[in-house]
C-alpha cells in the first residue's frame, strides 16, 4: 500500500533554497572572518546566518505537514530580517559603508518578528 502523493508547497522549495543559501553564506563568513582578517562583524553576520538556517528548513517542512496561516510571513520576515541584518554587516566588514542607517536593526527587530510571529502561529495550527 502506497502513501497518497502530496505535492509539494511552493514555500517548502523557498524555504529549502534559502536555508541552503544562508547556511552556505554563514560558512563564508566565518571562514572569511577567520582567515582573511577581517572584522567581528562578518563573524557575527555568519552566524546569525548559519543561526536561522534549521529555522528556514522547519518553517517549509511545517508548511507540508500543517495548515499553519503565518509561516509565510515567518519566511518573508526571516528573509528580509537576515537580508537586512547580516548584509549590513557584510558591508559594513567588506567596503566600510552601511545599506542604509538602521537597516541592522530594522532586520533585527524584522528577525525577532518572525520567531514572535512562529510563536503565536502555534494558536493557528490545523490538520492538512
Amino acid at each position: 500500500m502506497s502513501l497518497p502523493q502530496v505535492p509539494t508547497a511552493g514555500l517548502l522549495r523557498a524555504c529549502l533554497a534559502l536555508s541552503g543559501l544562508s547556511g552556505a553564506t554563514g560558512v563564508i563568513c566565518l571562514a572569511l572572518s577567520a582567515h582573511a582578517g577581517s572584522t567581528a562583524l562578518l563573524g557575527t553576520a555568519g552566524q546569525m546566518l548559519l543561526a536561522h538556517a534549521p529555522l528556514f528548513l522547519g518553517v517549509g517542512i511545517l508548511s507540508q505537514i500543517r495548515r499553519i496561516k503565518f509561516l509565510p510571513v515567518v519566511a518573508a520576515c526571516l528573509t528580509l530580517g537576515l537580508i537586512l541584518f547580516s548584509g549590513d554587516l557584510i558591508s559594513r566588514s567588506f567596503f566600510e559603508q552601511r545599506f542604509f542607517p538602521m537597516s541592522a536593526p530594522i532586520g533585527g527587530l524584522l528577525i525577532i518578528l518572525a520567531w514572535l510571529t512562529l510563536a503565536l502561529s502555534a494558536l493557528r495550527v490545523k490538520p492538512k
